[in-house]
């Protein structure tokens, strides 16, 4: 189940909550018991790691041969 991350606008406060894409938002403050619950964007934990991807240059053309001595 994904965890969506959500902040009150009337205290502040920000919680996290594991929740199917299907569920309604949560809408009540846990914390000032506030209807103002609204849902954020947090960032990622997700990096791609290992040989082969953008950051270790993947796709990029190799170097032109060297003219070999006759």
């Amino acid at each position: 189940m994904p965890i969506y991350v959500f902040r009150c606008e009337a205290c502040g406060e920000e919680e996290e909550h594991h929740q199917r894409m299907s569920d309604r938002p949560m809408v009540i403050c846990s914390v000032c018991k506030e209807p103002k619950l609204k849902k954020i964007i947090a960032p990622s934990n997700f990096s791609l790691k290992g040989s082969g991807w953008y950051a270790d240059h993947y796709g990029l053309k190799p170097p032109p041969p060297k003219p070999s001595e006759s």
